[in-house]
């Protein structure tokens, strides 16, 4: 039985997590401890407090060396986690005592990258010395890595989390969707263009659950048609446009905003058939009750106002 978790954050070692990382990378006991500057018997007296403070083995081993077990994959993966955490933290603090602006983290789904690009480049026109990290993903992933403090804003939608009022919004404008296909599509230029012509091509979707997925799932149904069988799925904008580039029958349904970047510089092309369903709005979120860092506090400002700008072009 594992242990509590109050017994093992009192036993851990942040020199622990670093020789498991070793380990993992390295494979034997000899180069880890070198690796971490400690004495063989001290990394081997390390590695026994590590799996007797989780109670239980975290490595196989044999002739060749260790080779970490399922549990010992999943802990090597957190400490991973709380050693770059460790890092940012040492990076904040250093640009603050070194009057830089710090560092700042913030999610966002694929149809709000535009927003965020302008925002974070008017931030570091002002504060160029600063640290960000920019991660794309959908909501239910966005809203997680916020309730772990792993993020400090997020553009999400929080209608599919269990507590939402765990959030301060900001709500934006709903998000307008395109359908799109490569530039050489057959059907790129037909006025007449029906969503039962459509139906017959190879489609690539967002992940069941999301709400561009449902956005086209309510279209299909309300045109009477069955969704399409065997489609292609993933929640990365890069993926998308590199198999609508791939396979020029592809057919798929993503943000106005990322369409018409993209169809600037050839990768796709905007059907000529408008979809009647409207996602839900998403919003500027952090959570409820928490301090935002000054930068934090910058970017969201300038979030604010480019969403402005948008909403009144």
């Amino acid at each position: 039985m594992l242990p509590p978790l109050t017994y093992i954050v009192s036993r851990l070692r942040i020199r622990q997590l670093r020789l498991l990382i070793a380990l993992d990378e390295l494979g034997t006991l000899h180069r880890a401890a070198d690796r971490v500057a400690i004495s063989q018997p001290g990394a081997s007296k390390a590695l026994n407090e590590i799996e007797t403070t989780f109670g239980m083995p975290l490595f196989a081993r044999s002739a060749q060396g260790l080779q970490a077990n399922d549990l010992g994959r999943c802990v090597i993966r957190y400490a991973r986690l709380i050693h770059s955490d460790l890092a940012h933290l040492h990076d904040e603090m250093q640009g603050i005592l070194q009057g830089h602006g710090g560092h700042v983290t913030v999610g966002t789904i694929a149809g709000s990258v535009p927003l965020v690009a302008k925002a974070l480049t008017k931030l570091r026109q002002l504060q160029p010395g600063i640290s960000v990290q920019i991660v794309e993903d959908i909501s239910s992933r966005l809203l997680k890595l916020l309730d772990e403090g792993r993020l400090d804003l997020a553009i999400a939608r929080t209608s599919g989390s269990q507590h939402p009022d765990a959030y301060e919004c900001l709500s934006l404008h709903p998000e307008r969707l395109v359908l799109v296909a490569g530039p050489k599509h057959p059907q790129h230029d037909n006025p007449a263009l029906s969503l039962q012509e459509l139906s017959t091509y190879s489609w690539v979707v967002y992940p069941t659950g999301t709400p561009m997925r449902a956005v086209l799932e309510r279209e299909f149904a309300e045109a009477g048609l069955d969704f399409p069988r065997y489609p292609l799925e993933t929640s990365s904008t890069f993926s998308m446009l590199s198999l609508l580039q791939e396979d020029p029958l592809l057919v798929a349904v993503m943000p106005h905003s990322i369409a018409g970047s993209s169809e600037e510089f050839g990768l796709l092309q905007r059907l000529p058939l408008a979809l009647q369903s409207r996602t839900e709005p998403c919003s500027i979120i952090h959570r409820e009750g928490s301090s935002l860092s000054p930068l934090a506090t910058l970017l969201l400002e300038h979030l604010r106002n480019e969403q402005q700008t948008l909403a009144e072009e």
